[in-house]
């Protein structure tokens, strides 16, 4: 059973090939298109198709599209109504329904060789379950789905067990999370749809000092439902010009919403626990991007387990959308790993580097020479394997610092030409990280917050953030045998278990996905190495 899923009407399009249940590829379109995430979520838009990430799906695998069972649409436009009955501003909606219901006709030219007959809708909020309850470890478990709108809801709770879904509520709109928080990412000057990480780090600058108030528009309700709409920004703050300053009012806001958001999860993840009995929870869906909040769900809630789909946003969908279709045919292999991108040959790597005409080294083990540069303070571009599905990055496509320099995470910002407020990220061994931080784990998709130990802080600054907190990776030497490899040589240059890892991009682009874009990005920016497959490129020696 082949099956290609689709994400393409809102934002972050996306391709997902599973085959025989198993996920053997699944990429974002921006990492071939080098648009941030792929094109913006407005009706106009909705016509264009992940084409790039859907080919590559194919060929990665041998596969024509005449090749396809099904392909997975993940939304249904059968299930959508008018804008203006769901409470919604967005008068050309209706463009974006004629996109979706003609997507069979779409899909089959941007794919020569598809019959449109096998282009199937799946309804967006079960596409988004299927990505955190078909791909999360084996079992049984309750489901959780929070974004900011699918065909006519924003919600979805249920629970899956022998691998079939059973819908216990859904969150009609206008009443959303994932739309709260986007306005509040609007009125404090950054760009929604995409920004929204960016105010739960400044959040933590604030204090929630607006919530009681915030809390009248935004709270769980009766049923598993919640209210969150027809939120007075104005009343709160001023709305800030987009690369305005900040206030303390712009914080307390952030801090106030993002206190707001949390509380309700939770009430929803306890009202989900009751229903179903289960121990084992799985979170899908924007709001599942917000690592502070899926942190206190594991603290505080009810639920042993939390697991969070890595590509939690509508990326995800596209998975989710195949996965849900290949549990019709028959048992599904749990996702294993986001390492579901591109990847080259060491011999594909080494052409490259010729013909970039840069001098490069192969060292016995570069994961010993990443170590040592680390070690002496440099800045590494790390660029290993196949690249991450998600927006984290996960040891593939990363840059790596030095964790016990606090002026490292000023330096990576600037690399990156980012808020100053924005916090990096440590990379630990699995069987390390409780040495180190308090907190689910293992932790390998960076998608919770953990309180770092006291006698910790001081030693690794740069990745503590202002709260005390830190949003890490565990690393599994099994799985990830060179980013141990260089974990332990940091360890024993320096004595600390632990690397600042970040995403290797600069602002306003997408994660490099290629190797030209690695070499691109180690041109352009003060990095110091770039470590690419086995090889290594140092600045000292390739501009002098």
């Amino acid at each position: 059973m082949r099956v290609l899923g689709i994400n393409a009407l809102f934002h972050d399009p996306s391709a997902a090939l599973v085959i025989d249940g198993k996920t053997v590829a699944a990429a974002e379109e921006e990492r071939f298109s080098r648009r941030k995430h792929g094109k913006r979520p407005v009706p106009f838009s909705a016509w264009e198709l992940p084409g790039l990430s859907a080919r590559w799906c194919l060929e990665s695998a041998g596969l024509d599209p005449a090749d396809l069972d099904v392909v997975a649409y993940s939304y249904d436009p059968g299930l959508a109504r008018p804008a203006e009955q769901m409470g919604l501003y967005d008068p050309w909606d209706e463009l974006r329904q004629t996109y979706a219901r003609r997507a069979p006709e779409f899909l089959a030219e941007a794919l020569p060789g598809l019959d449109p007959d096998k282009v199937r809708f799946v309804p967006h909020h079960v596409a988004h379950a299927a990505s955190a309850g078909l791909a999360a470890p084996p079992g049984d478990r309750a489901v959780l789905v929070l974004d900011g709108r699918g065909e006519c809801a924003s919600q979805l709770a249920g629970h899956y067990r022998g691998g079939a879904l059973e819908i216990l509520s859904t969150q009609p709109l206008p009443e959303s999370l994932g739309l709260f928080y986007e306005e509040l990412t609007e009125h404090l000057g950054f760009l929604r749809s995409s920004d929204e990480f960016k105010v739960m780090a400044l959040a933590s600058y604030g204090k929630p000092v607006f919530a009681q108030r915030l809390a009248e528009y935004v709270h769980h309700t009766d049923g598993g439902g919640f209210r969150a709409s027809g939120v007075p920004w104005g009343e709160f703050a001023p709305a800030r010009r987009p690369g305005g300053p900040y206030t303390e009012e712009h914080a307390d806001l952030a801090a106030s919403a993002q206190r707001c958001l949390e509380e309700t999860v939770l009430q929803l993840a306890s009202w989900l626990h009751e229903r179903t009995g289960a121990t084992r929870l799985a979170l899908a869906g924007g709001v599942a991007l917000n690592c502070v909040a899926n942190a206190r769900i594991h603290r505080e809630g009810p639920f042993d387990e939390v697991w969070v789909q890595p590509a939690a946003g509508d990326a995800g969908t596209s998975l989710g959308a195949a996965l849900h279709v290949s549990a019709e045919h028959g048992p599904v292999t749990p996702m294993s790993t986001a390492a579901l991108g591109r990847g080259w040959s060491d011999d594909e790597l080494r052409r490259m580097l010729e013909t970039a005409a840069l001098p490069f080294e192969e060292p016995e083990d570069v994961a010993a020479a990443v170590a040592e540069e680390l070690a002496q303070d440099g800045v590494v571009a790390w660029f290993q394997g196949r690249s991450e599905f998600g927006p984290r990055a996960l040891g593939h496509r990363s840059l790596l610092a030095h964790p016990g320099r606090a002026e490292n995470l000023e330096r990576l910002n600037a690399v990156k030409g980012r808020e100053e407020f924005r916090p990096v990220a440590p990379m630990v061994l699995a069987e390390r990280a409780a040495e180190l931080f308090d907190g689910p784990m293992p932790s390998p998709y960076m998608l919770f917050v953990h309180e770092v130990a006291e006698e910790w802080k001081a030693r690794i600054p740069a990745v503590v953030h202002v709260d005390g907190t830190a949003r890490i990776q565990t690393v599994d030497a099994a799985s990830e045998p060179m980013v141990a490899r260089m974990l332990t040589a940091f360890e024993e240059r320096t004595g600390l278990p632990v690397v600042v890892n970040t995403s290797l991009n600069t602002a306003g682009r997408p994660m490099v996905d290629h190797p030209r874009e690695a070499l691109e990005c180690f041109g352009s920016a003060p990095v110091d190495l770039l470590a690419i497959g086995p090889f290594v490129v140092r600045r000292s020696k390739a501009f002098t």
